[in-house]
């Protein structure tokens, strides 16, 4: 079964380069084109893809927004996204909110297909810069100021849950377990899930008898 995909880009050029990269090829199959978030939610819901390859700065919506409705309206689905911009600015904010994947414009054709198919199975695809964004923060252990997501993963966590079990409560794929672990782990500056709950409650983030 070829993957089913959607583009959404607000350009209408590179909408038809991306289709181009795509058509011919069996493995994959592009079932519609939206030009802003809006459009996203829309053609995402009639169409029912495995992947949306998406830009992260478009009119009417911006691009975590999107990716956060996508989730919420269809969980499962995966969110592959391909821009210009690799600052923590855009990139932490799509990553938090679920996106499988972060590559910028210039990643080869080849590479791009390949994102494509790893992202269609859950796994998490980063380009290099994007990945030293992360790792950047990671280096930053004053940074521990936990999002909403990564606060209800660790709350879970702490009671024991496996990866699968979060991925399941919170309607979010196991990848996307992992890259909460491992931005939370970089916060706490652990290298673990049990130091990471201890880390947890030494300094607050978690209290004793409220994690149930």
């Amino acid at each position: 079964m070829p993957i089913r995909m959607i583009i959404v880009d607000d350009h209408p050029v590179v909408r038809d380069g991306l289709r181009g990269i795509f058509t011919g090829d069996d493995a994959f199959e592009v079932v519609g084109e939206a030009a802003d978030g809006p459009e996203a939610l829309v053609v995402a819901l009639r169409t029912a893809p495995d992947v949306v390859l998406m830009d992260l700065r478009m009119p009417k919506m911006s691009g975590a927004e999107v990716i956060r409705r996508l989730r919420e309206q269809t969980p499962g689905i995966h969110i592959l996204v391909l821009t210009t911009f690799d600052d923590d600015a855009d990139v932490l904010p799509a990553i938090d909110q679920g996106a499988t994947g972060y590559l910028l414009k210039d990643t080869p054709r080849a590479d791009l297909r390949r994102a494509v198919q790893a992202a269609a199975r859950g796994e998490t695809v980063l380009s290099p810069s994007v990945t030293g964004v992360l790792a950047q923060r990671s280096r930053e252990p004053e940074r521990r100021t936990l999002s909403r997501r990564e606060l209800e993963v660790l709350g879970l966590i702490a009671r024991g849950a496996t990866n699968r079990d979060v991925a399941a409560r919170l309607f979010i794929t196991e990848a996307t377990v992992k890259t909460h672990l491992l931005h939370l782990f970089g916060k706490l500056g652990v290298k673990d899930r049990a130091a990471a709950v201890a880390a947890a409650y030494d300094i607050g983030l978690l209290k004793p008898g409220a994690d149930g």
